[in-house]
């Protein structure tokens, strides 16, 4: 009978985390990596795959694949925590990566500046939420990734007209937010990728504001050719605000998003991202390999429940 790996890995996109499995064996973690496609749990099955589980799951599956694991993975996840795993970025993070409401709520209660927004669950609600709104408005799904489900509007009359012909965006979970489009200074926004808690680098995504796909992994840069990347560094206020939405969020990993508005110069977040491919080329954007620290905290966190399991 082999021996139970102490670190399981469940992702769903077949590319993106070969970086990461690479990173793994030069540092000699042992592991087992599967992917969602045919997986299923037995409820009487008190066991998870290891004692720690990372998950890398992409709320951008459903784009992918319609029978998509968004949902099955908050069944998995508290099933195997229940049992006594840990699980990175468990069923917390997955509660709020999966739910552009609720993160918005969890920003604005730590009071930080968020785009004005109002929430729907009904396509025959989205013009009258927008009352009180400032044009160009967007709507955006509640569960979303690589910016899928999201539309600009003009006017009240282009989005009456949207609504009326049934073209605006329709989400998995049939929640959607009208958000006023905030005009990014400079158009550029900035993500700040966060680990353990922790600041862990910052870069801007600089882009002629024609595009809501901001994804900076190799995978997602080649057909967006109007959007460049590079290391940015945010200030303490910045950081320290980063910081907080992780914890708030029960965040391990992830990367925390905002723009300045130009029309008031006001710091907005706007997305947590609880998946992190971690920026393209990053020897040439930052000098050295996220992936280093990020094998360092699973070392960490594997040392840490073998300990209280001791």
């Amino acid at each position: 009978m082999s021996k139970q790996p102490s670190l399981a890995i469940v992702y769903e996109h077949p590319e993106w985390f070969k970086p990461l499995f690479a990173a793994l064996d030069r540092r000699g973690v042992g592991y087992q990596a599967f992917p969602f496609e045919n997986h299923q749990f037995d409820l009487a099955d008190r066991h998870a795959p290891a004692p720690v589980v990372f998950s890398r799951l992409a709320m951008s599956s459903f784009l992918r694949q319609d029978e998509h694991p968004i949902f099955y993975a908050q069944a998995l996840y508290a099933h195997w925590e229940l049992n006594g795993a840990h699980v990175i970025n468990g069923s917390k993070a997955l509660a709020i990566d999966a739910n552009k409401a609720r993160q918005l709520s969890v920003i604005q209660s730590l009071g930080l500046d968020i785009p004005a927004t109002r929430v729907v669950h009904r396509q025959a609600d989205i013009v009258a939420a927008t009352e009180g709104l400032r044009f160009p408005v967007i709507v955006k799904v509640n569960i979303g990734g690589s910016g899928a489900g999201v539309s600009r509007y003009d006017s009240v009359d282009e989005l009456k007209q949207a609504v009326a012909n049934g073209s605006t965006p329709k989400g998995i979970d049939s929640v959607l937010l009208v958000q006023e489009y905030v005009p990014a200074k400079d158009k550029h926004m900035v993500r700040m990728e966060t680990l353990d808690g922790k600041f862990l680098y910052a870069i801007s995504l600089n882009t002629d504001g024609g595009t809501f796909d901001l994804c900076p992994a190799d995978v997602c840069m080649i057909d967006k050719p109007t959007v460049t990347v590079q290391e940015f560094k945010p200030d303490a206020q910045a950081i320290k605000a980063a910081e907080a939405i992780a914890r708030a969020s029960g965040l391990d990993i992830g990367g925390i998003e905002y723009m300045i508005d130009e029309r008031d110069g006001a710091r907005r977040f706007y997305d947590i991202n609880g998946l992190s491919n971690f920026v393209a080329d990053p020897l040439n954007v930052l000098g050295w390999d996220p992936h280093e620290k990020l094998v360092d905290y699973l070392i960490n966190v594997i040392a840490s429940k073998r300990e209280k399991a001791a």
